[in-house]
Parts: C-alpha cells; sequence; structure tokens
C-alpha cells in the first residue's frame, strides 16, 4: 500500500530488537492482476478508529447475542455457564478476533487475501467466503421475518397473533396452552430449538404458534414439499436486500455514517426494554432462574463446546469479515487494545440481553401460570414466539412489539450488510484494478445481492424452513466454525510461525504482546476447536437411526 511501501513503522529501533529487521510485505499484498500498489485505486481507510469499533460492534453484536446466549445460559447451568464462557473466551475468543483483525491491517487485504501470509493455505479465506455466503442468504430471511413482524405490529386494534379466529388458525386453535410447542424443527439445529423439552402433549396450539407456522412460514411440513413461495414475505426480502445495498453501496465514509445509527441505537432500545421488562411482574423469578447455578453442569463436555461455538458464532470468528474491517486500519492502529475492549463490549451485550430476555419470559410464566421452563426458548422461537406472545400480554403491546422487531431489525442489519461488504471486498482485492473503482464496485455488489436475493426466495416457500434449518445446522455454526477456527489458528501458529505473527503485530502497534497469543493460538484454540469437534461428533444419529453429518 502507499502508506505503507517503503515505510518502516515507528519505533523502528525497538521493533528490530524484539523481531528482527523489518521485512516488506508488499509483494504479499499485491493483488492477483499484477502491478504494484501505486499503479492501484487507492484503498479506503476508516475516518478514525472509533469508526472501525462501531463497525466492529455493529457486525459481531448481534441476533445472537440477544436470542441464542440467554437460552444456553440456562439450559448449561445458568450462571455455571459463565466459567467455561469466559474461559474459552481468554483462550480462544480474544486471542482469534485479534488474530483476524491484526492480519487483515497487516496484509491490507481481505478474507481470502489475507491468507496470501501462507500463499500455499489460501484455501482458508475462500472456505470463510463460502460461510459468508451460506450467512449472507439465510440470514436476511431473518431480517425479513422482522420487518413483517414489525409492520403487522403497527394495527389499532390487538396484535394479529394475540387472539384466534384469524384465517391461518385452525380449529384447535386456544388462547390459553400451558406451554409452546412447534411441530417442526430440526433437533441439532443451534438456532431453531422451538420444540420444548418440558412441554407435554396439548390438546390444542397457542395463535402466536399458529401464527407462525401457517402464516408466516406457511410450513408444508417436509422438506421434499417446497410449495408455493409465500408472498407476504416477499417484498419483505425486497426491503432487506434493498436496505442492505443502500448500506454500502457508497463509499466507506458513507457506511461509517450509518454504523453511527444502527451499532449504537440498538443499545438503546436494548436499555428501554429491559427497564419496561424489570417492571413486569414475575420479573425477578426469571431474572433469578437465568443466574440460577447448577454446578453439576460443568462436568458435561456439551456445556464447553457451547461456550466455544457461541464465541466463534456471536464474534463472527471465520466469517472473512474481520479481516476486511481490520484491512481498513491504517496500519500502525492498535488492534490490540481495540480486540480486547470489542471482545469485552460483546461478551457484556449478551449477559445483558439475558437479563432482559428472562425478565420478559418470568412475566410470561406468571401471566400463563405456568413454569418458566415451559416457556424458555431459543433462536426464532424466542424472537418470533415467545417475545410476541408476552408483549401480547402487556399495556400498549403495539409500542413494545413494534420497539423489540425494529431492535432486531437494526440488530441484523449491520450484522448482514458488513458480511455482505466483506464478500465484495475479497474479491474487490484479489481483483483491484477492475473491481475497485466505485462504480465497478457497485455492479458487482448489486450481482452479488441479486444472486442472493434469488436464493433467498427459496427459504421462503412453504418447505424452505428446512433448508433454513440444514444451512443453519451444518454450513454457519457448529462444526463448519469450529473447523474453520482449527485451521486458521494452526496455520498461523505452526505454519507462518505465532513469534513471527506476533512480531507483524509488535511492528504495528509499537510494542510486544503478551506471550499467552502464541500459546493460545498454538495450543488451546486449535485443542477447544478439536474437542469440540470430537464431542459433537462429524457423524450424529438421527431419529430414526440414520446418521446424519454435522454437529
Amino acid at each position: 500500500m502507499p502508506e505503507t511501501r517503503g515505510k518502516i513503522p515507528r519505533d523502528v529501533e525497538m521493533q528490530n530488537t524484539l523481531c528482527g529487521s523489518w521485512e516488506d510485505m508488499s509483494a504479499q499484498r499485491s493483488g492477483n492482476e499484477g502491478g504494484t500498489d501505486e499503479e492501484l485505486p487507492k484503498r479506503q481507510q476508516w475516518s478514525s478508529q472509533l469508526d472501525f469499533m462501531l463497525s466492529c460492534i455493529g457486525y459481531s453484536v448481534g441476533l445472537g447475542n440477544v436470542w441464542r446466549f440467554p437460552y444456553l445460559c440456562y439450559i448449561n447451568g445458568g450462571g455455571v455457564f459463565l466459567i467455561p464462557y469466559l474461559l474459552t473466551l481468554l483462550l480462544a475468543g480474544i486471542p482469534c478476533y485479534m488474530m483476524e483483525v491484526a492480519l487483515g491491517q497487516f496484509m491490507k487485504q481481505g478474507g481470502i487475501g489475507a491468507w496470501k501470509i501462507t500463499p500455499l493455505f489460501i484455501g482458508i479465506g475462500y472456505s470463510s467466503i463460502v460461510v459468508v455466503f451460506y450467512s449472507n442468504v439465510y440470514y436476511t430471511i431473518i431480517l425479513a421475518w422482522a420487518i413483517y413482524y414489525l409492520i403487522q405490529s403497527f394495527t389499532t386494534t390487538e396484535l394479529p397473533w394475540a387472539s384466534c379466529g384469524h384465517i391461518w388458525n385452525s380449529a384447535s386453535c386456544q388462547k390459553q396452552v400451558s406451554c409452546l410447542n412447534s411441530s417442526f424443527g430440526h433437533s441439532n439445529s443451534t438456532l431453531f430449538n422451538i420444540s420444548n423439552r418440558n412441554c407435554g402433549k396439548t390438546n390444542g396450539s397457542s395463535p402466536i404458534l399458529q401464527y407462525w407456522e401457517n402464516n408466516v412460514l406457511r410450513d408444508s411440513g417436509s422438506l421434499n414439499i417446497t410449495g408455493s413461495v409465500n408472498w407476504d414475505l416477499f417484498p419483505c426480502l425486497i426491503a432487506a436486500w434493498l436496505m442492505i445495498f443502500l448500506c454500502i453501496c457508497r463509499d466507506l465514509r458513507a457506511t461509517e455514517k450509518v454504523m453511527y445509527f444502527t451499532a449504537i441505537f440498538p443499545y438503546v432500545m436494548l436499555l428501554a426494554l429491559f427497564l419496561r421488562s424489570v417492571m413486569l411482574p414475575g420479573a425477578v423469578d426469571g431474572i433469578l432462574y437465568y443466574i440460577k447455578a447448577d454446578w453439576s453442569k460443568l462436568a458435561n463436555p456439551k456445556v464447553w463446546r457451547d461456550a466455544c461455538t457461541q464465541i466463534f458464532l456471536s464474534y463472527g470468528l471465520g466469517f472473512g469479515s474481520l479481516p476486511a474491517l481490520g484491512s481498513y486500519n491504517a496500519f500502525n492502529s492498535n488492534c490490540y487494545r481495540n480486540s480486547i475492549i470489542l471482545a469485552i463490549i460483546n461478551s457484556a451485550t449478551s449477559v445483558f440481553a439475558g437479563f432482559l430476555v428472562f425478565s420478559v419470559l418470568g412475566f410470561m410464566a406468571k401471566e400463563q401460570g405456568v413454569a418458566i421452563s415451559d416457556v424458555a426458548q431459543s433462536g426464532p422461537g424466542l424472537a418470533f414466539i415467545a417475545y410476541p406472545q408476552a408483549v401480547a400480554l402487556m399495556p400498549l403491546s403495539q409500542l413494545w412489539a413494534s420497539l423489540f422487531f425494529f431492535m432486531l431489525i437494526l440488530l441484523g442489519l449491520d450484522t448482514q450488510f458488513v458480511g455482505v461488504q466483506s464478500f465484495v471486498t475479497a474479491f474487490t482485492d484479489l481483483f483491484p484494478k477492475t473491481l475497485r473503482t466505485q462504480l465497478r464496485k457497485n455492479i458487482f455488489l448489486i450481482v452479488c445481492c441479486t444472486i442472493k436475493f434469488l436464493l433467498g426466495i427459496y427459504l421462503i416457500t412453504s418447505g424452505g424452513i428446512y433448508i433454513f434449518q440444514l444451512i443453519d445446522s451444518f454450513a454457519v455454526s457448529g462444526v463448519a466454525l469450529l473447523w474453520q477456527m482449527f485451521w486458521e489458528s494452526i496455520i498461523i501458529s505452526w505454519v507462518y510461525g505465532a513469534e513471527r505473527f506476533v512480531c507483524d503485530i509488535a511492528r504495528m502497534v509499537g510494542f510486544k504482546p503478551t506471550f499467552l497469543l502464541k500459546w493460545c493460538w498454538a495450543v488451546f484454540t486449535p485443542l477447544l476447536c478439536l474437542s469440540g469437534l470430537l464431542e459433537g461428533g462429524v457423524w450424529l444419529e438421527g431419529e430414526d437411526g440414520t446418521e446424519l453429518a454435522g454437529a
């Protein structure tokens, strides 16, 4: 890059003493199309470190913090889950977050080009782009659902999912049921844990459940039955992709301005919803249930695996997005300090969201006269079934429903458009002469968004929900992320060299980071990933006795 080529970073004498002489990496940074850095269009940079950090917060703090972490905490021993979670955070989360950001910052490349640092293993970059491609397709479906619910929240009468008697309700609809129990769902899905283990057979189903299954999903009941497109969701999917395109179609400066709103305002919404929730009857019982400790869970390997996968998923590791965000940093930005701060903010948000979620579930359980375990949900089961049903029981239900779904849209929107931006960045860095001009980049962006939109249409058919679950279970979480992060840490620590990479970070930040980073990359992260893969099993047994690939 022009700003680094032929230029030695600050504190040269100290760095050369610690790490040897400076090595010019411009050859590795150059694109596939050849040419020197001076001949290529100039790469943009963040206006300030605050812009970079807000972008990382917007990307990493997403729906998983609100609907996945609280449920994992509940099923894995309550407050005890924080022990494996914090250990994984220290041994793998922060080190890998720092590794990906520093890699992009050092190489000045996105998710693919950054791995030119070890040209023989650049395939790991391509695999991360495959993961983010699948994520872009299916994550926008969640945005479409949230947009649909938001529109339906603007009603002068009661919320449409609050009662029976609608066209999507069946004769079995009952306004008061003892628990929520969806009739579909892949038992191994990390996102769709809708079926409640504590829910017995019921004679009827709730109106919110029928609204979700019969109106929003229009579930066909089988993967083999595609059915028709849900035309009510179709304009919502268009709106989701249009928002994503508008957020990133201009230069980096425009995206920075968008991030000031999409990254900060969800915290305002979280705080407002929390203050309302803790004043509800039964909220304290829900919070106590959330933090209740079950020490026996520490002996269960699944608890440690859940902690590891949650860290990777909520931090956005393995998707190629963090190297892309880091690549827009100035070379001497303090990625060491920033990574620690961003990791703490992310995890603190997850814990705080748990108090919000379980205060609402405590209220819901009290109103229905059932145990909290009967209403505790994860994923869309929380966002589109449990929470809407709880909101329907509150005064001013339309207001709180609209605020909640608006928050979900903002949480998902910045995660999604950063993911799409990282996908585009990966290819503009591979072909900088062709794609780095704004016009050509936008043409490529339109092509990418259109292809992903067309693929997403299949996911809003009657059978599309089952494809959605397969993508979630096997393509963008669980075994996919564990496998991706295992090889990333192995390549950096054992192929490129952990000591060498620490020295690269020292050249950027002006001091040598703690030696513990090398141990985390070389030993602890690979062991955690490998143990998670072995615990989950590459082969899982299905309900019919067949074997299912994945975790």
